[in-house]
């Protein structure tokens, strides 16, 4: 007989816990859960710990099965691309994959990925140095064998539009690199997620032709555009989300989207118990504007004069102009968190306190967990939150992801 942990696994997905969580929470060490992650026998004492931690049974978090048996257990891999500070990647682990590789260039990014998971292989390079490997041997994983393969690439114009070279259409663009990774690595399923904005980039050409360079790597393609305000996220913010199964699974494979949330968070429900951090503040001149403004509103609720004297050329400007002096409400969710907090024309005010939101407010907006820390200077944190993907949204996608495998 042997021993399994799938029960445990399970479970953690049910409490919307990460395995790093419960080594912090429980207090057992990296070699325990490497131990588990083998399936091979532990302490009783560690399971004692384990069990204390989840308020649960040890029938409730291993079993013994055949010895035969060990080899149909499913474990599920990852690589991300362009990981950023690991919005998309922390979702697709709470969502019970095995992260065994990220490639992210900016070095403050890799540093917070590296604190807080200094158990994963963080690669700190350009994609362009890795790409041109020979991956199977650099992230030691046959073609055909890993599960998943995630990240999204900056929206670029193809310089060869049109002339339907296949991938060669998307050479001295970063998305021709992940595609150099499903070339080489053949994932089962690929998640690809960007703006909205690339659906109609350059007249809908740049998406066509990435569309038709997954089809001709050989994938099935499913999209939609996903609002993270329709999965427990605090905030309206849409990403476009492009699913590829590998065509050899197609049959085999069933992919569902989500579905949306009945319930939609909004700001009263991150803000009110958010713990202190850093963050930047308003000049005196423009924290006393915002003193003007209520909650829920903009520059249209306080004196012409005073609008007008600080709009300047915006003043004559066509349009709403609805982000300039914006001011958010407790009752509604944050706007599309960015990656700066208080650019003239994209006013994000806190709601109780003529002031910006913190880092840690905004990373409650994009539903990071409050332990996730950012490194680098205060502005590089914004930008590391502004950027990522809202870690709900990423996990509610991952676990229909790790559904369809099971199938298999």
């Amino acid at each position: 007989m042997a021993v399994c942990y799938n029960k445990l696994w399970k479970l953690l997905i049910d409490k919307n816990m990460n395995k790093t969580e419960l080594k912090e929470a429980s207090g057992i060490s990296f070699n325990v859960m490497a131990r588990m992650g083998k399936n091979e026998t532990i302490s009783f004492e560690s399971l004692e710990k384990i069990c204390s931690t989840l308020n649960c049974d040890i029938g409730d978090i291993i079993s013994f099965i055949n010895k035969d048996e060990v080899k149909k257990i499913k474990t599920f891999k990852s690589i991300e691309l362009f990981a950023g500070a690991g919005g998309l990647a922390l979702g697709i682990e709470k969502a019970g994959f095995d992260t065994i590789g990220l490639i992210e260039i900016d070095k403050t990014a890799s540093d917070t990925l590296k604190c807080n998971r200094p158990e994963w292989k963080v690669i700190n390079d350009d994609i362009a140095n890795i790409s041109c490997l020979n991956l199977e041997d650099y992230f030691g994983i046959k073609k055909g064998e890993l599960d998943l393969l995630s990240g999204g690439a900056p929206c670029q114009s193809f310089s060869y539009a049109g002339k339907r070279l296949g991938l060669e259409d998307a050479r001295g663009t970063l998305f021709y690199h992940y595609a150099k990774f499903l070339e080489q690595l053949q994932p089962k399923i690929f998640l690809f997620e960007n703006v909205r904005g690339l659906l109609t980039h350059d007249k809908g050409r740049t998406y066509k032709i990435i569309t038709d360079i997954f089809e001709n790597t050989g994938y099935i393609i499913q999209k939609r555009v996903m609002n993270a305000w329709d999965y427990g996220v605090a905030q309206k913010r849409e990403r476009l989300i492009t699913i590829g199964i590998r065509d050899d699974l197609s049959k085999k494979i069933h992919f569902d989207f989500p579905a949306p949330h009945k319930y939609k968070p909004i700001l009263r429900d991150i803000l009110i118990d958010c713990p202190k951090s850093e963050g930047t503040q308003y000049s005196e001149y423009k924290r006393k504007i915002f003193e003007l403004v209520p909650p829920g509103g903009y520059w249209r609720d306080i004196p012409e004069d005073i609008a007008k004297e600080y709009m300047k050329s915006c003043w004559n400007m066509e349009g709403g102009r609805t982000g300039i002096l914006r001011r958010l409400s407790l009752d509604e969710p944050s706007l599309t968190v960015l990656t700066s907090p208080s650019q003239k024309q994209t006013d994000r005010c806190h709601p109780l306190e003529p002031r910006p939101f913190t880092v840690r407010e905004n990373a409650r907006c994009q539903s990071f967990p409050d332990d996730w820390q950012f490194c680098g200077s205060i502005g590089q944190q914004y930008k590391q939150v502004g950027n990522a993907v809202p870690v709900n949204l990423a996990y509610e996608i991952a676990t229909k992801i790790r559904e369809a495998l099971e199938s298999l």
